[in-house]
């Protein structure tokens, strides 16, 4: 991703120092904030409160935290709560699970094998964004009519992003792509960061209001619909950011194709079906109150909803492989009753 002429990735691990950086997303669009971790446990703890949030960039931190606990820890008991306590986190993502364990088992033969595999995983996370932005470039026509829900670009990945990837792409192919983007309640994901990624690259878009999805199908104005995922299942159900099944269900009502762009580390061979994945249910608070700036800049928060009232707030929610249209992978476009066959290619 290029801002103000400089590349970023959304997390990176500096060998000398033991430290994890990476982009401060709560701060985002208001500001470009590089914070520094020198811990493990403060590393485990931007995934849990969303300093970094989506699933492959929450897997590379994982990877990372649990590369520094090898560094500054000596001993397999230490190891093991370190990893625990990382994949305490955040229990939805399948990302996060993938790369602790990877970098767990590589650092059981040496702390160089755990560096190695952290670095591996974030690598691998960019490329496979990278090329699923090549293959989801194929379904976008020119000047096709595109809506997105929460954020899964690059700030969601290590680079490039998964949904917003194919529109990256058909943009540098010479297309012009226009995305809608739903303002994704209640921390705002649409608003801030995918608005925030498609200005810095010149994608002309909307922020629309997250009920406002079906006003503009139902006028011909939607031509696809892209999301991200957290976790899909071996059958391909999805779980992701809450309000994607409500957005599936419209897009079948209307004849539309709904993708769900994501790297095959996202696919839990191990989960047949979606009622097995644990939602995460976080604080009321992200409902009942809005943060942002004031005219000094220093961010507040403001509560939004009636005085007294309590909420719940689910993060996520499952979409039924049968309202899929194709996955888009770094290996291809896949239909969801193909993952099975395709993973034993």
């Amino acid at each position: 991703m290029i801002i103000e002429q400089q590349h970023y990735r959304t997390v990176w691990y500096n060998k000398d120092t033991n430290t994890v950086s990476m982009i401060n997303q709560i701060k985002l669009p208001f500001e470009l904030e590089i914070v520094h971790f020198n811990t493990y446990q403060d590393t485990a703890e931007a995934i849990r409160n969303m300093t970094v949030r989506g699933a492959g960039a929450i897997g590379a931190t994982a990877g990372f935290a649990m590369a520094q606990a090898f560094v500054s820890h000596k001993e397999e008991k230490e190891w093991t709560q370190a990893r625990l306590f990382i994949e305490a986190t955040r229990p939805t993502a399948v990302n996060l699970f993938y790369a602790s364990e990877k970098v767990y088992n590589a650092g059981l033969e040496s702390v160089a094998k755990a560096l190695e595999m952290a670095q591996a995983i974030a690598d691998e996370d960019a490329e496979a964004c990278r090329a699923i932005g090549q293959h989801g470039n194929t379904v976008i026509n020119d000047k096709c009519r595109i809506l997105t829900h929460c954020n899964a670009g690059w700030l969601a990945f290590v680079d490039y992003g998964s949904a917003l990837s194919p529109v990256y792409a058909a943009k540098d192919a010479g297309k012009e792509p226009f995305v809608y983007i739903d303002e994704t309640r209640p921390r705002g994901q649409g608003a801030r960061l995918t608005a925030f990624e498609l200005h810095h690259n010149a994608v002309e878009h909307r922020i629309i209001a997250d009920n406002a999805a079906a006003h503009y199908m139902s006028k011909g104005q939607i031509n696809m619909v892209i999301t991200g995922a957290d976790r899909i299942t071996a059958t391909g159900d999805v779980a992701n950011k809450i309000g994607t099944l409500e957005k599936a269900i419209l897009a079948r009502a209307f004849d539309i194709p709904f993708y769900v762009a994501a790297p095959f580390s996202t696919i839990d061979f191990n989960t047949e079906h979606g009622e097995q994945i644990i939602i995460e249910e976080r604080d009321e608070e992200e409902l009942l109150y809005h943060e942002g700036p004031n005219e000094e800049g220093i961010m507040q928060s403001i509560r939004m909803a009636s005085p007294g009232s309590h909420g719940l707030n689910p993060a996520f929610d499952i979409t039924p492989n049968h309202y899929i249209t194709a996955f888009i992978t770094e290996k291809g476009i896949i239909k969801p009753n193909e993952l099975k066959s395709f993973k034993q290619k």
